[in-house]
């Protein structure tokens, strides 16, 4: 029997530390006994110990017996059994309000087919204290690339937009990219709070040559220049300035998709 109580009890340390919702644990009790001896006690302060009570939402406390004696003398050992738990869990620090039930439950009967009835009755013998836990706050997100904004965003998201691609050696704008963050703006007129760096990138440059020069300017800022043209057409589309930030990164960026990916511009999310 003591075998089987370390049983449960590494089964329930286990399960909480995998943050099951719902946990059972289970005192056996010698017959007509409803006192608990001294390992007993250890054990359950062990699983109270194990118990992250903050999380805890209801505790649920059942007692039984086995299936002989009459059923008044049963259903009143029963219950002092489950009292007997509620108090030792009161008196470790477990608030009574979060107890929601305390219910002698009387006998269990044996099934039919049972092999070796004392070990079922010796079972049957016991209290399951059922502990509700609330639900864990979702896990937070690592930060993603995606290929177009969306509502649920996080800090630190990487949007690389397909279709705001630059001709080699320019930072105009293409008459596609104009459509697209056209669709841009519009979704940020509508999520206000969303942050954003605009990043913008080059390829094809010697890697001791990390910018590369802008043929309208002759400048060696095109990356630079490339956020920037993104950031101006925002503003003309009424989005505030206080939201966006820009910044060239030249070469050291590559998506290793080819060259023709590499003269982006993508937005990564500073704030939601």
């Amino acid at each position: 029997m003591r075998k089987s109580l370390y049983i449960l009890l590494a089964f329930l340390v286990s399960n909480i530390a995998l943050s099951q919702e719902e946990t059972v644990y289970s005192v056996y009790f010698d017959v007509n006994k409803y006192n608990l001896d001294d390992k007993q006690g250890n054990n359950v302060v062990a699983f109270i110990k194990a118990i992250d009570t903050a999380r805890i939402e209801s505790i649920q406390i059942f007692g039984y017996c086995d299936d002989r004696g009459k059923d008044e003398y049963n259903f009143k050992l029963s219950t002092n059994r489950a009292n007997t738990i509620r108090d030792t869990l009161l008196g470790r620090g477990i608030r009574n309000k979060i107890i929601v039930t305390i219910e002698g439950k009387g006998r269990i009967l044996l099934e039919e087919d049972i092999d070796n009835v004392s070990e079922a009755r010796s079972k049957n013998r016991r209290v399951d204290v059922t502990v509700n836990f609330k639900p864990l706050p979702p896990p937070k997100l690592e930060p993603g690339t995606y290929n177009a904004l969306k509502k649920d965003v996080i800090v630190g998201d990487h949007i690389y937009l397909d279709n705001i691609l630059f001709e080699r050696g320019s930072s105009k704008l293409t008459t596609k990219s104009k459509a697209e963050l056209d669709k841009m703006a519009r979704f940020l007129m509508k999520y206000k709070t969303i942050k954003f760096e605009i990043q913008g990138h080059i390829c094809c440059t010697p890697t001791f040559q990390k910018e590369a020069i802008d043929k309208d300017t002759r400048k060696r800022e095109l990356s630079k220049n490339r956020a920037f043209a993104v950031y101006k057409y925002l503003i003309s589309k009424k989005i505030p300035a206080s939201r966006m930030t820009h910044k060239g990164y030249g070469n050291t960026v590559p998506l290793g998709k080819g060259t023709e990916y590499d003269r982006r511009v993508e937005l990564v999310i500073t704030g939601i």
